[in-house]
């Protein structure tokens, strides 16, 4: 059995550049260069159909480790849970009021960038800390 050498990550969203650029920021991931031929972005949406204009958006992890995020616009309106959600792990290692303090001081990057802190979970026998937010467009993630 050939084993998957590259996963791409896809969310349905309203406007595929906004929520592709919010998670650029939260992860560090950069949008690669516009198609040959055009100088920018823009340049490549102003020669489409009027339509597919700001349809999609990609970018990914300029080291080549994470994923691949791909935002592809949808007419449908987000209505309930997410049944996937990413899991950003900038407290890995750590536990108890450190663990806590990491995790908040990232949630108030990400308030900063548009996210909503959604609740708060601490830590007990099971598991550690973690904070469940959403990102612009009201997807659910989890500071972890």
């Amino acid at each position: 059995m050939a084993s998957v050498k590259k996963v791409q990550v896809t969310f349905d969203c309203a406007e595929p550049e906004r929520v592709g650029r919010f998670w650029c920021e939260v992860l560090g991931y950069v949008a690669p260069p516009p198609p040959e031929g055009f100088a920018t972005w823009d340049d490549f949406n102003r020669s489409l159909p009027a339509e597919e204009r700001g349809s999609w958006f990609a970018c990914s992890d300029p080291t080549g480790v994470g994923p691949r995020l791909y935002f592809q616009r949808v007419p449908e309106g987000k209505v309930a849970k997410n049944r996937v959600h990413l899991d950003v792990r900038v407290g890995t290692g750590l536990v108890g009021d450190e663990r806590l303090a990491t995790l908040q001081a990232e949630c108030e990057r990400l308030v900063a960038l548009g996210a909503v802190q959604v609740q708060v979970l601490l830590a007990d026998e099971e598991n550690e800390s973690c904070i469940v937010m959403q990102d612009v467009e009201g997807n659910e993630f989890c500071l972890d």
